[in-house]
């Protein structure tokens, strides 16, 4: 028998549509403090969570499908599915990456040569998603569902200034919601093919 955080890694599934049962204050503070307990590179948390009102989040829509057609066929599709979600969610959660660790990287360490940028741009980025998991995965365990659409970073400087954010890193725009479908598990390739042993 799995315990409960295997269990919810195991049920946790991608849901782009949902009904209009709305989710509790009590809820969305449970995932939101999930969230903020992710690990992070030197305990900078550098990451905000913004909670998109329902009018931003209709803005947000309409934004979404207003420039899927600037891309490729594929592309605008997912574009246009990802707004689809936003507008049936009855909240939608953005993650973006502060710069507080590339900031006050320099005091923390060195790093020689040009790589700089890129090494504590990455540790946000890995900081971040962490706590897009802790997200998910808190809905997960609340009966709550929830898809991370990454297809937005298409437009990350649009969506950083609809959200009223600063020019920087667009981590995540998460939708969550109760929905009436429960998704199978798409199949996973086994661990012989994924694991490498040295």
């Amino acid at each position: 028998m799995l315990n409960p955080v295997l269990e919810n890694i195991q049920k946790r599934r991608s849901v782009r549509q949902f009904n209009d049962k709305e989710l509790s204050e009590a809820d969305i503070l449970t995932i939101l403090q999930a969230a903020n307990h992710a690990p992070s590179a030197h305990n900078q948390q550098s990451w905000r969570f913004i909670v998109v009102s329902v009018t931003k989040k209709q803005e947000l829509a309409h934004l979404v499908n207003l420039k899927s057609p600037e891309f490729s066929r594929s592309s605008s599709a997912l574009l246009r599915m990802a707004a689809r979600s936003i507008a049936s969610a009855p909240v939608v959660i953005a993650v973006v990456n502060t710069g507080e660790l590339i900031r006050h990287a320099t005091n923390l360490f060195s790093v020689d040569g040009e790589n700089y940028f890129d090494f504590f741009r990455t540790m946000e980025i890995q900081s971040s998603a962490a706590a897009v998991e802790n997200l998910l995965l808190a809905a997960t365990s609340l009966g709550i569902s929830s898809v991370w659409l990454g297809v937005l970073y298409l437009i990350k400087g649009n969506v950083l200034s609809l959200l009223e954010e600063r020019e920087g890193e667009f981590m995540a725009v998460v939708a969550l919601g109760y929905s009436e479908k429960t998704r199978a598990m798409p199949p996973k390739k086994s661990l012989e093919v994924k694991v490498k042993y040295l």
